[in-house]
């Protein structure tokens, strides 16, 4: 028999398909339902806003679009690959190539510079320690940070760390950019600078899906689905179409090779939310 791979179905395919997806948790003795049968499409290439006040969904929903979680029932297929078929180290595999994390507080080594932080996703990918230095260069030079590779996260702005976990998580070529309010920990002026990036890699093709509650940031996606109560409440696209058209082009990812299984596991990450978290580890995020 062969090993299963993590290649996704070479046909042109939505990059994020959900299908009456529920997750139920259990909280002292009762059955608490997270999300209600969740349906939603997102093609290769479009720039959404997830929204919705606190315990509505969004967050759960940003879980298991980041395979951090998988449905009590229902189907989510990431590029084409169902994510309750994949064991904990393909899963692991899935999110390291398949899908660049920004979080609302960079989540960076403290004692490692910023082009050693870019570094370490590829360290899990396999990749040539040279190939690694001049990817991370690259991607530092795409968010501005061409200047600061040596730099501590001290020694860098709130916005400069934001921009090295910008770079981070384009540095494997992910299929998706996945962000957690990702101008929560930033002041106004900063949050500008970070969402015209995030508008420039939706131009260049990148999918990005952002995750806030802050409405500035939603306005500035192409699309914005706002969740109540577990479900989605309401769908819409902005007037603003700027952007490259979602379509089967975008840019070359690493991740559009077949995969081994044999994937190295990190400790669980912590969750992205509040939100009550699976009770089955995940591993890596990078």
């Amino acid at each position: 028999m062969t090993a299963p791979t993590l290649e996704g179905d070479q046909n042109v395919q939505p990059l994020i398909e959900m299908h009456d997806v529920v997750r139920e948790y259990e909280i002292g003795g009762e059955r608490v339902r997270a999300l209600n049968r969740v349906s939603l499409t997102i093609e290769h290439g479009e720039y959404v806003a997830i929204m919705g006040p606190s315990g509505s969904g969004k967050s759960t929903t940003m879980n298991m679009v980041g395979c951090l979680d998988v449905p009590t029932s229902g189907t989510y297929r990431l590029d084409g690959i169902d994510v309750a078929s994949l064991n904990d180290n393909e899963l692991a595999a899935l999110r390291n190539l398949k899908i660049g994390f920004v979080f609302q507080q960079f989540n960076l080594l403290s004692r490692t510079t910023a082009l050693q932080n870019v570094e370490l996703p590829m360290m899990y990918a396999g990749v040539s320690r040279k190939e690694q230095r001049a990817r991370a260069e690259e991607a530092l030079a795409k968010v501005g940070l061409s200047n600061r590779l040596q730099n501590r996260p001290n020694e860098l702005s709130g916005g400069q760390q934001q921009r090295v976990s910008i770079a981070r998580a384009l540095v494997n070529r992910p299929a998706l950019l996945l962000a957690d309010e990702p101008t929560g920990a930033l002041d106004s002026h900063t949050t500008e600078e970070i969402l015209e990036l995030f508008e420039d890699l939706h131009h260049q093709g990148h999918t990005i899906v952002i995750v806030t509650h802050e409405a500035e940031v939603g306005r500035r996606a192409k699309r914005i689905i706002r969740f109540v109560d577990g479900q989605v409440a309401s769908d819409s696209h902005s007037g603003s179409r700027s952007g490259p058209q979602p379509s089967d082009s975008r840019p070359h990812s690493q991740s559009d090779s077949v995969l081994s299984v044999s994937a190295r596991v990190s400790p669980t990450p912590e969750p992205l939310s509040s939100e009550p978290p699976s009770s089955e580890p995940v591993g890596e995020v990078f």
